[in-house]
């Protein structure tokens, strides 16, 4: 799954560097993936939690952000292996044009508002749910992950971290199901049968 993601990041012109945050027990295993990538590739541990770990990855960069080498950084779930090169790309875009960027779609299946009086509505399309990669000013994006450490918080993902503690607008992409999350058994069943139409960052649909 890793190397589909990766094949993506190392063909998208606007990356220049990738950080890879694993646990060190998948050390071995990652170097026999990345090996042969045009993209420079960084491989940092992880720490116990989805923030900090997240964080060991900007701290990587950390210098280049400060310096203004690094403009914009995108973080991508690993276990989310069909991350098209449109998404990417569009992603990156929008980002370096209004300070943040994620993907969020409009699920099928049917969500609801539940009021005060427990009184219930169809929520319609105010409600998303929101993908990786997700990508944001690089100095305002380290800043913020300083401060969620410094206090502890830790957020469901990247975007409430920017929120929280930044001013950065975040504007959502339109997306695609396909760009699953693999967490559970029956997931990978899903993401194998998605697979036989995957090639190369982009979607084949042909029979």
């Amino acid at each position: 799954m890793l190397s589909y993601a990766l094949e993506t990041l190392d063909d998208c012109d606007m990356v220049e560097t990738i950080v890879l945050v694993i646990r060190e027990s998948d050390r071995e295993q990652t170097d026999r993936i990345i090996a042969g990538a045009a993209t420079p590739i960084v491989v940092v541990p992880g720490g116990p939690t989805r923030r900090s770990s997240e964080y060991e990855g900007l701290r990587a960069l950390a210098d280049r952000i400060v310096s203004g080498d690094v403009d914009c950084v995108a973080i991508h779930d690993g276990a989310r292996p069909f991350m098209s090169r449109t998404l990417l790309h569009e992603i990156l875009t929008v980002a370096r044009g209004v300070g943040g960027a994620v993907p969020g779609y409009v699920p099928d299946e049917p969500l609801y508002h539940i009021g005060d009086d427990l009184t219930v509505s169809p929520a319609g399309e105010s409600l998303l749910r929101v993908q990786t990669p997700q990508a944001f000013s690089a100095m305002p994006l380290l800043d913020a992950y300083r401060r969620a450490g410094e206090e502890g918080f830790e957020g469901v993902d990247t975007a409430e971290t920017v929120q929280r503690y930044s001013d950065l607008p975040i504007r959502v992409v339109t997306s695609d199901p396909r760009n699953v999350k693999v967490t559970f058994v029956e997931d990978l069943f899903i993401a194998e049968d998605l697979a036989y139409h995957w090639q190369n960052g982009t979607w084949d649909m042909r029979p």
